[in-house]
Parts: structure tokens; sequence; C-alpha cells
């Protein structure tokens, strides 16, 4: 059952302007080097990796990045349980 609002017209209060603290659209965009290579991976790794992309509405392709990126970044500051 669906609730019905009503409207009134009554005083809001002060109103304080603010101004637009979002970023632009240019400063959202990532600007790292890519670099392309050519990879042979297990079709169950890339099934796995297309099923789970699916599921969160993003690229498979980068989420296997964004995994070796995160492997990368804990080796190389010894995060890594040896």
């Amino acid at each position: 059952m669906k609730k019905i609002i009503k409207y009134t017209d009554e005083p809001i209060g002060d109103i304080k302007i603010i101004g637009d603290f979002l970023p632009s659209p240019k400063d959202l965009i990532l600007k790292e080097e890519n670099v392309k290579v050519t990879i042979s991976l297990t079709k169950e790794s890339v099934d796995f990796f297309k099923a789970e992309a699916k599921k969160h509405h993003t690229q498979y392709q980068k989420m296997i990045r964004n995994l070796l990126d995160v492997y990368a970044d804990n080796h190389s500051r010894g995060l890594a349980n040896p």
C-alpha cells in the first residue's frame, strides 16, 4: 500500500547556498601509464573473472589489472607473507 505524501506550504528555515565542491570530470580520470601485454590464462580463470565482472557491472580485464596492481604493491612494500 502506497503512503500518500501531503505537501504543505510551510517555511523551511534559513537556506545556505554552498559552492560546487565536486571535482570536475577531467579530475576523475586516472592518469596511470599502462603497458599492453599478451598473456595466456586458463579458461577457468577467465571464466571466473568474466562471471564476477558481470555480477559487479565492470570489465573483467580491469579486475585482473587491479588484482595484479594490489599484488605488486603488497610485495613491493613487503606486506606479503614470505
